[in-house]
């Protein structure tokens, strides 16, 4: 007798070994219709493979995203390779996995295509999805499989094999009766019909096997949804993502360059270091009124103390590393340990605890160049970075207090679709399993009693301990993870911090790692993303501009300036000797929130006519009502 147990709890017994169709079937026809995979024991294997023993099982259909990942991989292993074998005969495969969203295959042809050729390769897909074969998949063992590829000539799949460590059970899938063959991980789609609506989308070089040494291959991508709709919904939020593309408006706009001689550093000019400076004002206020003290640490530290924190043996690699004298010094990656040191100094009562420190910490990463983008990831960077030193029963409140701050913040900025994940120990990670369970647990008891839901996401946790994840969605669908909360036992220990409780003795406190926006830097790309450069209006570099029709208005429009700067509200005057519907235009280029028209008729009768970004409606205000008016609008309460 087999046991078959299921997600819900529901368990059934049969007589013999089965495979995943009989499995689908069992519990409903229609499941059984929509079934693209199984998970057996939490491992993704085809509908075909049997399974012979107790196990759990999960049936996979396209409603998840592992069953479109699972189409998104036959699409490229069965439907664009063998269109391009079709096409392009000579050709010569070499490997087509999966990617968010989408799908690639490199393939060596005897010339160069274009994307000019999309169209052609599109629609050679179709017409094999078309026909709708079957997938059959079948074992093989080293000689076998080698075989079928030297006698196709597909070098790289060769190599692929010989460069294995297995002998056997090289999985090869068959597409119906064709003679079209691949060798893939898997698992597949049992029939071709089932594949929804796709797209190509790029055309890139990539080295076989990401060697500089090897052949220039040229790599196909491509993505997939279920259906049309799903499909149309994901081009279009590309077509706004590269419209809203943080790095081009940066340039538009004269917020910030980039330049090789400080490849992943930012050069802010002055507009974008408004920006700057205003969030950052933003965050230190807030700290200030929630009960965090502000520090600041040094930027070198010698390795001693990063080996005894555990940063030199798991991130040397990303760290910058320099000298002095016989010392060996490193950059710092993160604030943490000296935040600890901090923490040392003097003898700590319980009666100090919590205690919240927050740095705006400048910290270097070696991140490859290849890795770098724009400022959603750099070498340098600032955090808002904050620890939060307490006892363990102070865990859930200071929880529930940091993730009404950040959903506090998070709104202030626009933000109001902000999903939680509670990631637990990842496999590199410092501290015994028996520390790993006392912070998860820990944690999962604070966020479950702040009242806050949340989703699984398994080992992601951080180095030191579980961790939760703050992902925002933005003004197009997108999610971005820039929040943080760590619970850590292990550093306070590594690095002997203590405090006197009531009994007298010396106790270990939990230190709690926290961070809102993350980087600033990367949040002011998602900021300019989400906004498409048209920021809100108390964080623009240019709140208002003062648009004169002629000089004889230059007067009027300095004294309403004078009044504005006075009210901490940012402005310039436009005074060009230019038709007013150019200055219009070009003041609305640079996302200007308010433009006001001063001409002959304002001077005379002390009011302006003002314009807001994306309307063309203009208003007639007196120059009190118009001060007002902007000062309450240029302002966060």
């Amino acid at each position: 007798m087999l046991k078959i147990s299921f997600p819900d709890g529901r368990t059934q017994t049969f007589k013999k070994e089965l495979n995943g169709f009989e499995i689908a079937d069992s519990i409903s026809k229609s499941l059984s219709k929509k079934a693209v995979a199984m998970k057996v024991n939490g491992v993704l294997m085809d509908l075909c493979d049997s399974i012979k023993s107790d196990s759990t099982v999960e049936i996979i259909t396209l409603d998840s995203d592992e069953g479109l990942e699972i189409m998104r991989h036959t699409i490229a292993a069965q439907v664009l390779a063998k269109a391009i074998k079709n096409l392009y005969p000579n050709s010569k495969l070499a490997i087509g996995p999966t990617i968010q969203d989408g799908f690639y295959y490199d393939v060596l042809f005897e010339e160069k295509i274009s994307i000019d050729q999309f169209p052609l390769i599109e629609n050679e897909m179709k017409n094999i999805i078309q026909k709708g074969g079957k997938i059959v998949k079948s074992l093989k063992k080293r000689d076998e499989a080698l075989k079928i590829f030297q006698k196709k000539n597909e070098i790289y799949k060769v190599q692929i094999i010989e460069d294995s460590e297995q002998n056997d059970n090289f999985q090869i899938y068959q597409q119906g009766d064709t003679d079209f063959v691949d060798l893939c991980r898997g698992p597949h789609l049992h029939d071709l019909k089932a594949i929804g609506a796709f797209k190509l989308t790029k055309l890139a070089g990539a080295y076989w096997r990401g060697d500089s040494n090897n052949e220039m291959l040229q790599r196909i991508y491509g993505t997939a949804w279920k259906n049309d709709k799903d499909l149309d919904n994901h081009l279009f939020q590309l077509e706004e993502a590269e419209k809203r593309d943080h790095r081009k408006l940066g340039k538009e706009l004269d917020l910030y360059h980039f330049q090789e001689e400080a490849a992943g550093s930012v050069f802010w000019h002055p507009k974008g270091w408004t920006i700057y400076k205003n969030i950052m004002s933003y965050i230190r206020k807030k700290l200030d009124s929630n009960g965090y003290k502000e520090v600041n640490t040094p930027q070198l530290l010698d390795r001693s103390l990063w080996e005894d924190s555990g940063h030199w043996e798991k991130f040397r690699d990303e760290m910058f590393i320099s000298g002095s004298e016989d010392k060996t010094l490193a950059i710092k990656p993160m604030n943490c340990p000296c935040h600890v040191q901090i923490f040392k100094q003097g003898i700590k009562s319980y009666k100090e605890l919590p205690l919240r420190m927050a740095e705006f910490g400048c910290c270097h990463r070696n991140e490859p160049s290849g890795a770098l983008h724009g400022l959603m990831r750099l070498r340098s960077f600032v955090q808002d970075d904050a620890h939060i030193f307490c006892t363990e029963q102070q865990i859930i409140s200071e929880t529930s207090n940091f993730c009404n701050l950040l959903m506090e913040i998070y709104k202030d900025f626009g933000f109001e679709d902000i999903t939680i994940k509670f990631s637990d120990r990842p496999e590199n990670r410092a501290g015994n399993d028996e520390v790993w369970d006392q912070a998860e647990k820990s944690l999962m008891n604070a966020v479950e009693s702040a009242g806050y839901n949340y989703e699984l996401n398994p080992g992601e946790g951080a180095f030191y301990g579980p961790k939760l994840e703050f992902v925002l969605r933005d003004a197009i669908g997108r999610d971005w993870q820039c929040g943080t909360l760590q619970v850590d036992f292990v550093l306070p220990e590594r690095l002997n911090a203590s405090y006197i409780g009531e009994d007298g003795q010396k106790h270990r406190p939990v230190m709690l790692h926290r961070a809102i926006l993350g980087s600033f830097e990367r949040f002011i790309g998602i900021l300019i993303e989400n906004y498409s450069g048209r920021l809100p209006a108390w964080l623009s570099p240019v709140q208002v501009a003062l648009a004169t029709i002629n000089s004889n208005c230059n007067d009027y429009a300095n004294e309403i300036a004078s009044i504005l700067r006075e009210n901490e509200v940012r402005c310039i005057t436009d005074f060009r000797n230019e038709k007013l519907n150019y200055k219009l235009r070009e003041l609305s280029l640079q996302k200007i929130n308010f433009i006001a028209i001063i001409g002959d008729r304002e001077f005379k009768n002390k009011n302006v006519v003002l314009r807001t970004l994306g309307s063309k409606e203009q208003e007639v205000h007196s120059l009190d009502e118009f001060i007002k008016k902007i000062k309450n609008s240029c302002r966060i309460d």
